[in-house]
This record gives C-alpha cells, sequence and structure tokens, in this order.
C-alpha cells in the first residue's frame, strides 16, 4: 500500500512540474516575460530620447566685464565705474535643427523596425520549438509503447532460454531491438529536454512546458494552405518583412544624415546684447552683438563625402537583401510545397493500416503464426518508419514557420 501512495506522490510531482499550454498561451507568456524582446523596446524608448535632444537649443551665453585696475585714479578692481554685460544665443542656420530632428525621428523609424524584426525571429523560434516538442513527445511515447512489449518480451525469452526452450540468437536478437529502441529513446529524450530549456528561456516559464495540441489541431495545421503562390509572397515580405524595410529605410536615413552634414557647412549665427557702463562711446552704452564664422572654406566637407556614399553604399545593400529576400521566399515555399506532396501521399487510411498490421503482427507472434525473424525484421521497419512519419509532420510545419518568419503576416488559412 505505502509503495502504491509514493507512486502515486511521484506522479504528482511530475505533472506538477509540467505545464500544459497552448501555442496561444506560449505566445502570450513571450510577449509579457521575454527579457531580450523587453530589453529590445528600450532603443524605441531610446530614441524618442534622441528625438528630444535634437528639439533642444544650445543655452544663451552670459558674460560680463569689470575694471581690474584703474590707472588714471590708481584703484584696484574699481567696479563703481567700468564695469559691463553681455548675452549672446547661439542661432542655428542652414535648416540643422531641423535636419538634425528629421535624423532623430528616422533613427526611431529604424528602432522600431529592429524590434519587429526580433519579434518574428523570436516568435519563430519559440512556434518551431513548441512543434519539435510536441512531435518528439509523441516520438516517445510511441518508443515506450514499443519497448514496453518488447522489454516483456525479452524477459520471458530469457526465461526460455534459461531453460534451453529457445535459442540464445533469439534472445539476443531481441535484444539488440530493446537496445535499439533504448537508444532511440535516449536520443528523443535528449532532445526534448534541449526543446523545453528553448521554451523556459523563451516565455520566461520555470516549469517544463507539456504542448496542448489536439490531433484534430495538428492535422489542420498540416493541411493548411498558403494564400497565393511564390511570386504572390515575393511580394507580401516586401512589403512586411522588417529586415528588408530596415534596409530600405537606412536609405532614407543615410540620405537625412547626409543632408544634416551637408547643412553643418552653413555658419551658424552668435546674436546678443551687451551693456557697457563707460568703455564705450557713450556712458551706459548698450549694443547689438552679431558674430558668426568666416566661410572660407568648407569645415565638414569629409563627413560630408562619407554622409553621400553611405547613402549609395545602402542602396547597394537593400538591393542585395531584396534578392536574398525574394530568392529565401521562392525556395522556402518550394520546400514547403515539397513536403507538403510527400506528407499529402501518406494518407490517413495508410496510417490506420500501419496500425493495423502492427497490432496484427504482435498476435499473430504471440500466437506462434510467424517466426521471430519475420517478427524482428518487422519491428524494426515500423521502429523507423513511425520515426520518419513524425519527422516529415515536423519538417512541414517548420517549412510553415519559416514562410512565416520571411513573410512576416497572415500567409495561411
Amino acid at each position: 500500500m505505502n509503495k502504491i501512495a509514493g507512486l502515486f506522490v511521484v506522479i504528482s510531482t511530475v505533472m506538477m512540474a509540467q505545464q500544459r499550454m497552448s501555442l496561444t498561451d506560449c505566445e502570450e507568456s513571450f510577449q509579457r516575460n521575454n527579457l531580450q524582446l523587453l530589453a529590445e523596446q528600450y532603443n524605441i524608448n531610446i530614441a524618442d530620447a534622441d528625438i528630444l535632444q535634437a528639439r533642444i537649443w544650445e543655452l544663451p551665453q552670459l558674460s560680463g566685464q569689470i575694471n581690474a585696475y584703474n590707472p588714471q585714479d590708481r584703484k584696484v578692481f574699481d567696479a563703481g565705474h567700468a564695469k559691463g554685460a553681455q548675452v549672446t544665443q547661439l542661432i542655428y542656420m542652414g535648416g540643422k535643427k531641423k535636419n538634425e530632428i528629421a535624423f532623430a525621428k528616422s533613427n526611431k523609424e529604424l528602432a522600431r523596425l529592429q524590434f519587429s524584426q526580433l519579434l518574428a525571429d523570436l516568435r519563430t523560434q519559440l512556434r518551431t520549438a513548441y512543434y519539435n516538442l510536441y512531435y518528439e513527445r509523441l516520438k516517445l511515447e510511441n518508443t515506450n509503447r514499443q519497448l514496453g512489449y518488447m522489454n516483456d518480451l525479452l524477459a520471458a525469452y530469457r526465461v526460455q532460454s534459461a531453460k534451453g526452450n529457445v535459442s540464445l540468437k533469439d534472445e539476443v536478437r531481441l535484444q539488440s531491438i530493446v537496445i535499439q529502441l533504448n537508444n532511440d529513446k535516449t536520443g528523443i529524450n535528449k532532445n526534448i529536454f534541449d526543446y523545453e530549456q528553448d521554451l523556459k528561456v523563451l516565455t520566461g516559464i520555470a516549469e517544463d512546458i507539456d504542448p496542448q495540441l489536439s490531433d484534430a489541431e495538428a492535422k489542420d495545421m498540416l493541411a493548411a494552405q498558403p494564400f497565393g503562390d511564390e511570386t504572390e509572397l515575393q511580394k507580401k515580405a516586401l512589403e512586411n518583412n522588417a529586415d528588408y524595410l530596415y534596409n530600405v529605410q537606412l536609405i532614407d536615413n543615410s540620405r537625412l544624415y547626409a543632408q544634416w552634414q551637408k547643412s553643418l557647412n552653413v555658419p551658424d549665427l552668435n546674436l546678443g546684447a551687451g551693456w557697457d557702463q563707460n568703455g564705450g562711446t557713450f556712458k551706459n552704452e548698450v549694443n547689438l552683438l552679431v558674430g558668426i564664422p568666416l566661410p572660407l572654406w568648407k569645415s565638414n566637407r569629409g563627413n560630408v563625402d562619407r554622409a553621400n556614399l553611405a547613402v549609395q553604399q545602402n542602396r547597394k545593400n537593400t538591393d542585395f537583401r531584396k534578392l536574398t529576400l525574394e530568392t529565401n521566399v521562392q525556395a522556402a515555399y518550394r520546400t514547403w510545397k515539397a513536403q507538403y506532396d510527400q506528407l499529402s501521399q501518406i494518407s490517413t487510411h495508410d496510417l490506420n493500416n500501419m496500425d493495423l498490421v502492427y497490432n496484427g503482427m504482435l498476435n499473430n507472434f504471440r500466437k506462434g503464426n510467424i517466426s521471430l525473424i519475420e517478427f524482428a525484421d518487422f519491428m524494426d521497419s515500423y521502429r523507423e518508419t513511425a520515426l520518419q512519419i513524425y519527422d516529415m509532420k515536423n519538417s512541414l510545419m517548420q517549412s510553415v514557420e519559416q514562410l512565416n518568419q520571411l513573410v512576416q503576416t497572415k500567409i495561411f488559412y
């Protein structure tokens, strides 16, 4: 009785350590808790601060003077008869402030696009890890089911082999199947641990996540068709892919930067007023102060040339990104189509027949209607085929997510 109670405690502990979550639940936790995403969000706030800073003008300059030594009356610091003050303000000319603000606003748009691309990349990582975990758990369930039967069969053969009723060769043949199944199980468990770890980091959830996905939902996902052909998907990708749009925006950003740098060649104006008690032509003289640098040469010429070259460079990079995106979408679509067609050739009827034959082979072997060699060959074939079918389904889902990541808009029914 104590053993049974202890078993229930162990099972309860394992179940408590796992959290059943749908893909939607995982995505909600990801958007709330993902630290990398939360950190990237600050770049948009930083860009807002840069815009605010760009709007601020230089502070006015206040200066003054007093007499240090009066040679007529031989007085030191004769402030009563000789003092003055000046206030000057730097006035930006050539649209410098306007260009600086426009460049800062463009930087914010770049930060927003970087955030959008990171969001798309991390969401793809989340969804691929979720599907990987789902299919690895199905593979583990299938492998455990085979192992349960084969371990019982091997135990029975060991007893009969010890009594001399069956040959040691038959026992070793069954042992090799069990070893292979255990090897499959070890690899599957390792994959499960890796995917669970990925989901923990992405969602910020400490417990192991158990995918809550029904067979009907998985079947609908595998049967989903994209909106349009590869040409239509390429067009949608150019309209929505944040990484490509970032490079397009970078052209405008570098153009605005070049315009700002060019405006820095325009001399600024220092404008102000000054008061002088006795040092000018008149007593208590008030003067208008104007100062401007002499534009003998373009002091910012190097930066202007550099900025103009950056515009040309970003245009070439954007052309390259466009070509890369179009070819990636084309390749991803064709990969999805090939995998979809391959999986479509395996009907539900065929899968049911596989399970039917598997159960029939088990029953016939128990009854002695088939030999051990036939049974072992079938078990090897069934084990490999079952794993391959799960991998085919998972690969199709991964292709769907790759297309989603590239196009970055709803493309599947």
